[in-house]
């Protein structure tokens, strides 16, 4: 059944910023003074929500460095950085396509809404979506409470919606919503993370676009 609205996730599945995102976080170990260093398949393979959760497996020590000082000097090093940042291959594309078919489109983020409204006025794809659904501190705790609102506020049932993102948290949102989903290898976390999870998982935004219009 094809869909009538398509819930994106943005960073690693609109927004390519998966090698600033492993630099950051490299940079972050060093300014804290820690002595490890991830390359971009390790960084893969520990990446996940909850956010928390990353850092531990990054090897951050919550007794010496809270989590908060960390996220606020991580932002603070990504958000100037992030400008540099393209759209991932693709992503006009499947944009274009969806609304070409009559979709409507929503970004579902855990970043900070100014952020993400910042970044995606910078990349001019705002006509695209009916609205962008960002959480409001820089924590990442909960796409699924903002999913679960827009649904019922919007009016539009479940079974017609579809995720399409880059993590197994992704998945698990689409699973609380009660939405189908399609995860993309390109982005922040391993593709046998994803597959683990049954889910359809394709190449980019363009394949996916594909594997929803075209069945």
């Amino acid at each position: 059944m094809r869909p009538e609205l398509i819930l994106w996730d943005w960073n690693g599945t609109l927004l390519d910023d998966v090698e600033l995102c492993v630099d950051a976080l490299n940079r972050l170990l060093v300014s804290f003074g820690y002595p490890q260093q991830y390359s971009l398949a390790e960084y893969r393979e520990i990446f996940g929500f909850p956010i928390e959760d990353y850092y531990v497996r990054a090897g951050f020590d919550f007794s010496k460095d809270s989590f908060a000082d960390l996220a606020k000097r991580y932002m603070e090093d990504y958000n100037p950085r992030s400008s540099a940042c393209s759209l991932a291959a693709g992503a006009r594309e499947a944009l274009a396509a969806f609304r070409a078919a009559g979709l409507r489109q929503v970004i579902l983020s855990a970043s900070q809404l100014t952020t993400l409204e910042q970044q995606v006025d910078a990349r001019g794809i705002r006509p695209y979506f009916d609205t962008l659904l960002g959480l409001s501190d820089i924590y990442a705790k909960s796409k699924v409470e903002l999913g679960l609102r827009f649904l019922h506020e919007s009016g539009f049932a479940p079974g017609r919606a579809v995720i399409i993102g880059d993590s197994v948290h992704d998945w698990e949102v689409a699973t609380a919503l009660g939405v189908r989903c399609v995860l993309l290898e390109c982005g922040h976390q391993a593709p046998q993370a994803l597959r683990a999870t049954g889910t359809p998982v394709v190449a980019g935004p363009a394949d996916a676009a594909r594997l929803l219009l075209e069945g």
